[in-house]
């Protein structure tokens, strides 16, 4: 089993200097989209599962075409939930609460932004829809810590989500203890590859990281966070 997680591309965050708590890609985002998309063709995708929210939904568009194959959106993937209040917010205060925000304690940062999504909760949702994924395809969890049981291969599964959920859910299957600073963990571009495999190991299976924070597909100048 291969899973490729595909980072949306560059989001459009402010428009006439208000925050965009959904926002569309911007010109250089679908570009890059189109990027991933061409690398994308020449591989036996057997998958495509995208999260809900507009720029990973538009940055899937092209990945879609190009493979051929219908996607699932699966809405517990989305990245973690921001304060509702943001929209239409000026983008400096939402960049400066960002700032203050990298500041707090530890303990603080599981608690995640105020009037948000806890990053506790972000991380029981994203691990849990990752397990739950991968058990309909036919791969759980063994008995024994860090191993899977692979019942059936479904092939390559191209997951397009976000820095956050990518991040938590490559420590889940790596089996990493979560930090509520994953995107830091796993810093990656905007439509960047990660790639993990799960490999067979002790009569289970392991699941391994085969490439991170890949663009090779992207031209130098494309490449932003």
């Amino acid at each position: 089993m291969q899973l490729l997680f595909v980072r949306h591309g560059q989001p459009r965050w402010q428009e006439d200097g208000a925050a965009i708590v959904d926002p569309d890609l911007t010109s250089l985002g679908r570009r890059q989209a189109l990027a991933a998309a061409d690398r994308i063709r020449d591989m036996a995708v057997a998958e495509i599962i995208v999260s809900p929210a507009r720029r990973s939904q538009q940055t899937a568009e092209p990945i879609i075409a190009a493979a051929g194959i219908e996607p699932t959106t699966i809405d517990d993937i989305t990245e973690m939930k921001m304060p509702m209040e943001w929209a239409d917010t000026p983008g400096e205060v939402v960049e400066q609460i960002f700032r203050d925000s990298r500041h707090r304690p530890p303990s603080e940062w599981w608690d995640g932004i105020p009037g948000g999504e806890s990053f506790r909760d972000f991380h029981t949702r994203i691990t849990t829809a990752m397990d739950g994924i991968l058990l309909e395809r036919a791969v759980s969890r063994s008995d024994e810590p860090h191993l899977w049981d692979v019942a059936a291969d479904p092939g390559l599964v191209v997951i397009v989500a976000h820095a956050g959920t990518n991040a938590v859910a490559l420590g889940h299957l790596l089996g990493l203890d979560p930090t509520p600073w994953e995107w830091e963990r796993f810093n990656s571009p905007h439509a960047s590859f990660a790639t993990i495999r799960a490999v067979p190991l002790a009569g289970r299976h392991v699941f391994g990281m085969y490439g991170f924070g890949d663009t090779g597909h992207l031209a130098a100048g494309d490449v932003t966070y």
